[in-house]
């Protein structure tokens, strides 16, 4: 789980839209968990928007958000939130957490993959561990690329298989890294990149959005 520490709050038209000091990596459509603001603030609420500017209600005919442009404010979280309005204020107290718990593949489809039908206590703890791993870390470089995806199930047949691909790489890498890279004697280290394939079936050799 990851916190942050709020910057400022309101809440126009029963929508609540805060700011953390720091960026962060959520994303529109996660759940997070508003803490030590006040009602009704606090609670767990899925993000709506990612606002950049300040927040000033909601358009009547649209339904659509309205900003002021020329009121530039970073790092804002807006989400549904019932209640009387809150003008904007600084507020350094709150918090903002998220879990990014994501689970497209399991250690047994890893284990199918990679041809084990027995494993051992030793092997099923590592690959579980790897199918962990491999579900974030492919989670994550498509969110960099601009996917907006569910953390369960898996997007689709392709980055469910690069996942799966993926954690069996992470697995058959154990025991493999003997040594590290050093300066001495210009001794030079290997490095791994992601597979072409994986991110062929990730779809991420190129950005989404520009």
């Amino acid at each position: 789980m990851t916190t942050y520490k709020t910057a400022s709050k309101q809440l126009l038209s029963n929508y609540a839209c805060i700011s953390t000091l720091e960026p962060t990596e959520i994303v529109i459509g996660q759940s997070v968990t508003v803490g030590s603001l006040g009602a009704p603030f606090n609670g767990t609420f899925t993000v709506l928007a990612l606002p950049q500017y300040l927040y000033v209600g909601v358009d009547g005919d649209t339904g659509e958000f309205l900003y002021n442009t020329e009121g530039a404010i970073p790092n804002q979280i807006l989400f549904a939130c019932t209640g009387d309005d809150v003008e904007f204020v600084k507020i350094f107290t709150g918090t903002v957490a998220y879990t990014q718990t994501c689970t497209w593949v399991t250690a047994a489809e890893i284990l199918t993959y990679i041809g084990i039908a027995t494993a051992t206590a030793d092997d099923t703890t590592f690959v579980t561990q790897c199918a962990s791993a491999a579900n974030i870390f492919c989670y994550r470089r498509r969110q960099e690329c601009g996917y907006f995806d569910a953390l369960t199930p898996a997007p689709s047949g392709d980055v469910k298989l690069a996942t799966i691909m993926y954690g069996a790489a992470l697995y058959r890498q154990r025991g493999g890294i003997s040594d590290f890279a050093s300066f001495d004697g210009m001794q030079q280290g290997s490095t791994n990149g992601l597979s072409p394939l994986v991110k062929q079936l990730l779809g991420v050799d190129r950005p989404q959005v520009a």
